[in-house]
């Protein structure tokens, strides 16, 4: 039994996971942030498994989506990189809502993520050295050189164009996870990808993997591929993140 509620943390709306009867303990706390056009509810199974295996999870609405969505799709369409960094940034924001009310079991706390929310949870591991750990499904670690083909806020032909480009983009610099392999490897972390993703390249999620393993900073990565997968999450996919935090977390 699981007990799920809607609730404002840090003036962001999010969806409230936990056990049963354990809603004011101190738990180990799961942020998890979904997918780019997506929403917390979309999301929300990973709340509830994660919570039937004993965690407090917390899926908050990323700004221009649910809760915080306007309806303008053509603008969202253009601030996906925007997002990404702004979710990262709020993360400090949540963490302490959480441990204001008491919520949060020691050190245990950590980000997952699916697609862009994956990528939000490696940034956030990157860029926050007392996260726990952070589990990424289906994102990527190389945010400057993916954000030249994957939803690019402007059209960049000309050398005007691509100086426009590399100016709106250059605020992401300092949050890109391949900058910092060596924040990466001092915790655990999970990959998951499907191979035949058509939208995110499964070959982001080698690269990384590979990166972290040639440089032996792989001693706590735990990478896994799903054969003739596309974009989605599998319940094999789920099943993994689970079995992952009930180890390391």
């Amino acid at each position: 039994m699981i007990e799920l509620a809607t609730e404002q943390l840090a003036g962001i709306e999010c969806i409230h996971a936990s056990p049963a009867g354990q809603r004011q303990a101190r738990l180990p706390t799961i942020l998890f942030y979904h997918g780019f056009t997506s929403s917390k509810e979309v999301y929300s199974y990973f709340a509830v498994a994660l919570a039937q295996a004993g965690f407090r999870v917390v899926l908050p609405d990323a700004d221009m989506h649910g809760a915080r969505y306007n309806g303008d799709t053509d603008m969202r369409m253009t601030h996906f990189w925007d997002i990404l960094k702004n979710n990262i940034d709020e993360v400090p924001q949540l963490e302490a809502a959480l441990r204001e009310k008491d919520w949060v079991a020691d050190t245990r706390f950590a980000v997952a993520g699916a697609s862009m929310g994956g990528m939000t949870a490696l940034g956030a591991m990157a860029r926050y050295p007392h996260l726990h750990s952070a589990a990424c499904m289906m994102g990527s670690g190389y945010f400057m050189q993916l954000s030249q083909t994957l939803f690019p806020p402007l059209v960049a032909r000309t050398p005007e164009q691509k100086a426009a480009l590399s100016a709106r983009l250059a605020p992401l610099a300092p949050y890109d996870p391949c900058q910092q392999l060596d924040a990466l490897a001092n915790r655990p972390l999970l990959l998951w990808h499907g191979e035949a993703d058509e939208v995110v390249p499964f070959a982001e999620t080698v690269r990384l993997a590979r990166a972290l393993r040639e440089t032996q900073r792989d001693r706590q990565l735990t990478f896994l591929s799903e054969k003739q997968i596309g974009h989605k999450i599998t319940p094999s996919a789920l099943t993994a993140l689970v079995s992952f935090f009930k180890h390391h977390l």
